[in-house]
């Protein structure tokens, strides 16, 4: 695995387009998005994640594994009474294939991290009302760093 701060690198050069039904919004860590801070706001909703159960540990798995994980993962929303919404995760240099996941509004960061985990996930995109995506690191990052 790569360290946290390789890591983190790819996960900033990452667009990450969330379908909501009014269109598409393409997001940045870091990065304030005016037009989904205008949609929570219109929602009422204070918390939001970027979810994935493609590619484990960071670590490029085969299509069907991907797909197959990321609808148990979709199932598991969807049981937990969440509104999943479908995103492509893209790297900007494109040396990373696409990722497939979920934009999980009222999904608290606890709540994500720990979904993250189960799915052998490294790392959430999660915000608040805000609108601005941040990168939040699961307890599994530091276990495979050594912290």
């Amino acid at each position: 695995m790569k360290a946290k701060s390789d890591l983190a690198t790819v996960f900033m050069a990452t667009t990450y387009t969330v379908f909501l039904p009014q269109g598409s919004l393409l997001l940045r860590i870091d990065q304030p998005s005016p037009e989904l801070k205008a949609w929570l706001a219109a929602g009422k909703i204070k918390d939001f994640a970027l979810l994935t159960a493609h590619n484990p540990d960071a670590e490029a798995c085969s299509p069907d594994d991907n797909a197959q994980w990321q609808a148990q993962l979709e199932g598991e929303l969807l049981e937990g009474n969440y509104e999943p919404y479908a995103t492509v995760h893209r790297a900007d240099a494109g040396d990373w294939p696409e990722e497939e996941g979920c934009f999980v509004p009222e999904l608290q960061l606890a709540d994500a991290l720990a979904l993250a985990e189960a799915y052998g996930q490294l790392a959430v995109v999660a915000g608040g009302a805000d609108g601005t995506p941040r990168l939040h690191w699961t307890e599994l990052a530091d276990e495979k760093n050594g912290a």
